[in-house]
């Protein structure tokens, strides 16, 4: 056992494929930046998985990206906070409301819808996959239009290398850890990450970022 701890610390075990870089998003940008939104009310998450945490973990790695992409992001607790007080405690219900309805509460030019759809670890003879699946929508506060929508799904399988017995012996270990405490957070940023910034169909650069607003239209086209 000593052995194949050892034969851990040396193995780059971490492999994750991202799926769904060709999201349906749409490549023309005209109605977002003819709305130009300076603010992002970021909704809890609308979970959708068997994983009840899943939401709560998930809001905790969302705001990070979309503020750096320089817009004004409201403060979660605020916002789950404000939400509750308005009757709107349930994501479900969250979801079904008209974006202009959050306007008056909170001030907002846009609010992010995000879904969960996978967010499960799936352990596999000796391999543990653990997946997670998301879509974002974001909609104008004043007209409830879709201003931007993407998809993203990522796998991580923990692998390790080499050939024989240690190897598989150490491939059971690193799988077995994965499986107790999945993944998830890296993988959610990960996600997040490539939703903001992948060129074309990630957020164009806002107010906030004033060395870059309104010089990414060759990245993110209007037409």
């Amino acid at each position: 056992m000593k052995r194949a701890i050892n034969l851990i610390s040396v193995i780059g075990f971490m492999s994750i494929v991202l799926a769904g870089c060709a999201t349906p998003t749409p490549s023309d940008y005209s109605l977002f930046r003819s709305e130009a939104p300076r603010s992002i009310l970021v909704l809890p998450a609308l979970n959708n998985t068997s994983e009840v945490t899943a939401a709560d973990w998930f809001l905790s790695t969302v705001t990070a990206p979309v503020a750096e992409r320089g817009y004004y992001v409201f403060p979660a607790n605020m916002v789950r906070g404000a939400l509750n007080d308005s009757g709107l405690s349930d994501a479900g219900l969250v979801h079904k409301v008209d974006a202009r309805r959050l306007q008056p509460l909170f001030g907002c030019d846009s609010a992010l819808f995000i879904d969960i759809s996978k967010w499960n670890s799936q352990y596999l003879v000796i391999r543990t996959n653990t997946d997670v699946a998301l879509e974002y929508e974001l909609r104008s506060c004043k007209t409830n239009a879709v201003l931007w929508k993407n998809k993203q799904e990522l796998t991580y399988s923990p692998q390790a290398s080499g050939s024989g017995l240690g190897a598989l012996i150490a491939q059971a270990i690193v799988s077995a850890i994965e499986k107790a405490a999945p993944s998830y957070m890296p993988l959610a940023r990960q996600a997040n990450l490539a939703a903001a910034l992948t060129p074309g169909h990630g957020l164009p650069a806002g107010p906030y970022r004033p060395s870059e607003i309104g010089r990414d239209a060759n990245i993110f086209p209007s037409k």
